[in-house]
């Protein structure tokens, strides 16, 4: 068969279902074996680097790698930010791009950019296919990398001669495998410490946000009764309505969260990832322990050298703990009782603060009470996210899809539109900035071409907010963050989409529940005001604060 033909059935053999992106002449005879798939349907999108992000969210929400395509040169290159949203969130995705003939180029270098050789530093593997009798086990391999503990993305360059290549049929079938199990010494070590603390934490990670570690930590948290705190990407592995638990590090330091760190002589690390920012700093001359559990060991520096590490499958490692512990009467968590109770007054105590524009505790409120429980929410970047992390409880693990990581601006829309396609029944809101909204706002075409029911939130304050507040953060003053920007209302329905505009305080709930409720792609433009002093940013400014 053609090569491109046994590429297509190598792609159908993993389970692939979609394939974002924009084909050029290179991918010609590669489109014309996926038109004729019956399993895997191609979307078509308005910039290769809204494909990447669709691609990452599929694999981050299902564990599957997700696929992208592009052409060579100008495409290929587009797709370099996806990769590293990929690849710092850990989330499988295999990009394949075109590329001119290698065998017979008779082209120059028209167009021609090393594409593997730029890849390599922001994916685990990147290759060009060389023969055609490569395809199978070099699509079988690029699934097995792009899944394995640490997730994240793959590039396969496949050239137009080498894909009209003759080759026989041969398909490689993914193979059993399991992830190794923690140590049982480690294990026992752990459970050791943990019992000897009187004050101990847990805090879930990103690398705890998969399917398999939710129920199993859960189960953890409900036996002992400790108390729990997540980073970012860590929200909704475990309900956020549970008793035990304290709160998002969404800030760096000096938040009342930190208030309970400062408080642990023991700190359960579940998940840690070094790409976000680390919750707590160790010092040598603190008498505080940390375990480290996660799938793979600790990168060690001056501000992270955890005692014990218990390496292997998170969810296995959880249980074995699970198993060995039960509650100890010298456990002491009131002073987490008492942080809990001061923390829920100081952030909610203006969700209903009705100036306008609206204050982010009053639209974050909205969202979560109008929102349903399994709902999902694709955050792109900007000062909102702070808000949202730190006063939106996740109920579910994924329904609250913040990147902690790579933190690029564009991903909140392409997000929320794989998300829809993957989960058609639930709810999907895209929560944007203004700024972050127009680097990928063509891709409302996308969603209309296909049908979707989304609702997208744009909080306008016509200027890159975060920006703004790191720069009066350092004294400086303020510079070259203003921008201008279309009447949204108008922009919306020169799409063929539904435009709204929140008038008032009183108006933005009903018209937020009226949108997540009807079909096709809503948008509402949201005046945000981030400059007023009660939509500060709170925080622990005072010692006493941590005090009971």
């Amino acid at each position: 068969m053609k090569a491109s033909d046994l590429f297509v059935k190598a792609l159908e053999n993993e389970g692939v279902e979609y394939i974002f992106g924009i084909p050029g002449e290179e991918n010609l005879h590669l489109m014309d074996s996926l038109r004729k798939s019956t399993k895997i349907r191609f979307i078509l999108t308005r910039h290769e680097q809204a494909a990447g992000f669709m691609a990452a969210t599929l694999g981050r929400l299902t564990g599957k790698p997700g696929v992208c395509l592009s052409t060579l040169g100008p495409g290929a290159m587009n797709l370099v930010t996806a990769a590293g949203y990929a690849k710092l969130g850990g989330m499988p995705m295999i990009m394949i791009t075109g590329q001119k003939p290698i065998k017979i180029g008779k082209q120059g270098q028209f167009q021609i950019v090393d594409i593997v050789q730029m890849m390599h530093g922001i994916t685990k593997f990147s290759k060009t296919i060389v023969d055609g009798h490569n395809i199978s086990f070099s699509i079988r391999e690029a699934f097995r990398v792009a899944s394995e503990e640490r997730p994240g993305p793959v590039h396969l360059e496949l050239p137009e001669d080498i894909a009209v290549e003759e080759v026989d049929e041969e398909i490689y079938q993914p193979g059993y495998a399991r992830r190794p199990v923690a140590e049982e010494k480690a294990v026992s070590k752990a459970v050791k410490d943990i019992m000897r603390a009187k004050h101990p934490l847990l805090l879930i990670g990103s690398g705890a946000n998969r399917k398999r570690t939710s129920n199993m930590l859960h189960e953890f948290i409900e036996k002992l009764g400790i108390f729990f705190i997540t980073t970012q990407m860590g929200k909704g592995v475990v309900d956020e309505r549970s008793p035990y638990y304290l709160g998002c590090a969404a800030l760096s330091d000096n938040d009342y969260l930190h208030c309970a760190i400062q408080k642990a002589d023991l700190i359960i690390n579940v998940g840690h990832d070094i790409i976000e920012k680390p919750p707590f700093f160790m010092k040598h001359y603190e008498n505080k322990k940390v375990i480290h559990i996660n799938f793979f060991s600790a990168s060690v520096d001056r501000v992270y050298f955890p005692q014990i590490e218990v390496i292997g499958d998170i969810a296995n490692a959880i249980w074995q703990i699970k198993e060995r512990l039960h509650k100890k009467e010298h456990w002491d968590f009131s002073h987490y009782k008492f942080l809990k109770d001061k923390l829920h007054r100081e952030i909610h105590k203006n969700d209903w603060d009705a100036t306008f524009p609206l204050m982010p505790q009053y639209i974050v409120r909205s969202v979560r009470d109008i929102m349903p429980d399994d709902g999902i929410l694709c955050l792109d970047n900007g000062m909102y996210k702070i808000w949202f992390a730190r006063n939106y409880p996740a109920y579910f693990p994924n329904t609250a899809l913040l990147d902690n990581a790579l933190a690029t601006m564009g991903a909140g829309l392409p997000s929320a539109i794989a998300a829809k396609l993957i989960y058609p029944q639930k709810k999907v809101v895209a929560v944007c900035g203004d700024g972050g909204f127009m680097m990928n706002s063509q891709e409302i075409e996308t969603a209309i071409r296909l049908n979707l029911d989304l609702t997208v939130l744009i909080l306008r304050d016509d200027r890159y907010g975060m920006i703004l507040w790191k720069q009066q953060g350092l004294g400086l003053p303020e510079f070259g963050l203003d921008y201008g920007n279309p009447d949204f209302v108008k922009y919306a329905e020169s799409y063929g989409a539904n435009g709204f505009r929140a008038l008032s305080s009183g108006d933005f709930p009903p018209l937020l529940e009226r949108c997540i409720h009807s079909k096709g792609l809503s948008i509402i433009d949201v005046p945000i005001d981030y400059r007023s002093p009660a939509s500060a940013l709170p925080k622990c400014l005072k010692k006493e604060d941590c005090n009971m």
